[in-house]
């Protein structure tokens, strides 16, 4: 009997043993898995501030702001910085609104004027960032001067020796080193192929046209002439006009002259540093012009904006949780993503068969049958088929989200408003699970996401 005693005593402590084994696996496992999480949103969190600082160089690309990091377009051309020139900076309000990343920060911008303007500094009209150091300006060309000569103050370009600047605005080579659509003697002459000929100074084949190309028109291939730099058809009604000037922006209350020159009706202006023209305004009317003195016209593209009474890009309703930055592109904010034409809320976690991603992190979880807007907040959690928030191992629920033990009590002192609005809805919650107060209307504006 005392043999069987100690055997069975013996197979207790096995199996208890073997439990003990099996949970310290299974909590290993567990503490794998979270460790697991924890890397992938720590990489996560990191592409996406990679992904930030991106956008935010691009977008700063665009407003021409000052920066030492090499930017990811590298116009082409040679403008160097030169030597002994150092070219004024200028400034520039930009609208604040281009600098929120974050759908709950909003930005306050940094002039002392008009607080919904960040004040950046760029480089001065005939001046560019320099492609390698943001924070020299060089000279622009424009489309000009993209190879094998240097770009000038004032948008000259001079060409390398036995280079010259040929009809398409680029320097190319001459005899000897070379004669583009030709052929070199030794004597430094050129021979044109079929379908060019020798320009005036007879230094490079340029395209020969049978016909006279017609007004602001040159030949750019052989037997085909095309508008000048500057200029484009109209119409297909008003070809017989040929190539008109082109304005951009568009000229407002007044004609296009020349390219880029716009003429004035009468009692129209245009303002300092503008080249359209409007009326006397007050408004800043930026991307439009002012029809009157209350009433500026947007461009296409462009809707007005009632706080920097300009007009800002428009990306129509589908960039709610993010900023416009362009017409039609819209940068998305920080945890959101990209979801064909709107950028929805991204859960790393993810929320469950039965629930739905609402907001960065934030699950909704259904508490009573209704529309979407009946959702149930559940914060870093996940959703039950009942409806309820749940939390993974190592967190606790705290009203509406899951936490740390021992950041709860931290979180209520530090944050008492959020507190009382996150239990005043949680009894909403359980009052509306029986009946609803006040009709529609009235429980609708007592929702929190209004």
């Amino acid at each position: 009997m005392g043999k069987l005693l100690h055997k069975l005593a013996i197979q207790v402590s096995l199996m208890l043993m073997f439990i003990c084994l099996m949970q310290a696996l299974d909590f290993h496992e567990q503490q794998l898995q979270q460790q697991t999480l924890d890397e992938q949103l720590r990489l996560q969190h990191q592409q996406q501030m990679q992904q930030q600082q991106r956008e935010q160089q691009l977008l700063l690309r665009h407003a021409s702001t000052t920066t030492t990091r090499k930017p990811y377009v590298i116009p082409q051309g040679l403008s160097l910085p030169q030597r002994g020139i150092n070219p004024p900076k200028c400034f520039r309000e930009v609208p604040a609104v281009f600098f929120q990343y974050d759908k709950d920060v909003k930005i306050v911008g940094n002039s002392t004027i008009d607080r919904y303007f960040n004040v950046i500094e760029v480089c001065c009209k005939g001046w560019r960032r320099y492609e390698y150091d943001w924070s020299r300006c060089v000279p622009d060309c424009g489309d000009r001067c993209q190879e094998n000569g240097f770009c000038l103050p004032g948008g000259r370009c001079q060409c390398f020796n036995d280079f010259v600047l040929n009809y398409r605005n680029n320097c190319v080579p001459t005899c000897p080193l070379g004669c583009p659509h030709g052929q070199c003697f030794l004597n430094g002459t050129c021979r044109c192929d079929k379908g060019f000929e020798l320009d005036g100074s007879k230094r490079f084949c340029q395209p020969q046209c049978n016909t006279t190309c017609g007004h602001n028109e040159i030949c750019m291939e052989p037997g085909k002439c095309v508008c000048a730099e500057g200029y484009a058809r109209g119409l297909r009604e008003s070809d017989s006009l040929g190539c008109q000037p082109m304005c951009i922006p568009d000229c407002g209350y007044g004609h296009c002259v020349a390219p880029n020159q716009c003429e004035c009706f009468p009692n129209y202006k245009k303002r300092e540093n503008r080249s359209s023209c409007e009326s006397d305004c007050y408004y800043r009317c930026e991307n439009g012009f002012c029809a009157n003195r209350t009433t500026c016209v947007c461009q296409n593209g462009y809707r007005y904006d009632q706080n920097t009474t300009s007009c800002l890009p428009d990306c129509g309703d589908d960039c709610e949780n993010g900023v416009c930055i362009s017409p039609g592109n819209c940068r998305c904010f920080n945890g959101y993503v990209r979801n064909r034409q709107r950028c929805e809320a991204v859960c790393d976690r993810g929320c469950g068969f039965y629930g739905r991603c609402i907001a960065p992190n934030v699950c909704g979880c259904a508490v009573v049958p209704g529309p979407f807007s009946s959702y149930q907040r559940c914060e870093n959690g996940y959703c039950n088929a009942e409806g309820h928030c749940r939390c993974v191992v190592g967190k606790t629920r705290f009203i509406d989200m899951c936490m740390s033990p021992d950041a709860v009590t931290t979180y209520a002192a530090m944050n008492p408003p959020r507190v009382n609005a996150s239990l005043m809805h949680e009894f909403d919650l359980l009052l509306g699970r029986h009946f609803t107060l006040g009709g529609v209307d009235m429980y609708h504006s007592s929702m929190w996401w209004v």
